[in-house]
């Protein structure tokens, strides 16, 4: 990865905030609770379309923000994963409060996907 870590805006979502650093795209997510449904589904069409649409293959996902995350959401960033997997991308994840990260041990999300502490160490990984 080059030393150009300026951050560019990509298109304006409800649920997350989306940034690129050279070429790993990198999103935050705005809702601190991913608990009810219909934000569920909309931030994974946020997700697909990251993926769909704008055709980004390296994802990092930094849940510095996130609080409480349910399993719908769980299988979203499942479904996200294989998606990238099967384009021949990769998702990263950085940033999880000690509550959540349980949760990825306790459904082995952490075997699946790389987490990291930071961005910036998630960033230097890509």
């Amino acid at each position: 990865m080059s030393q150009n870590l300026a951050k560019k805006p990509l298109p304006e979502f409800r649920h997350l905030d989306v940034y690129e650093v050279d070429d790993v795209t990198v999103v935050h997510f705005k809702d601190q609770r991913i608990l009810e449904d219909l934000a569920i589904q909309e931030l994974g069409q946020e997700l697909f379309y990251l993926v769909d649409v704008e055709q980004r293959k390296k994802l990092l996902l930094n849940f510095a923000n996130v609080n409480f995350l349910s399993s719908g959401a769980l299988g979203k960033l499942n479904s996200l994963e294989k998606k990238i997997r099967n384009l021949g991308g990769v998702v990263k994840l950085c940033s999880i409060q000690p509550t959540i990260y349980k949760v990825f041990e306790i459904t082995r999300f952490n075997t699946i996907f790389e987490i990291f502490k930071s961005e910036a160490d998630a960033l230097a990984s890509f």
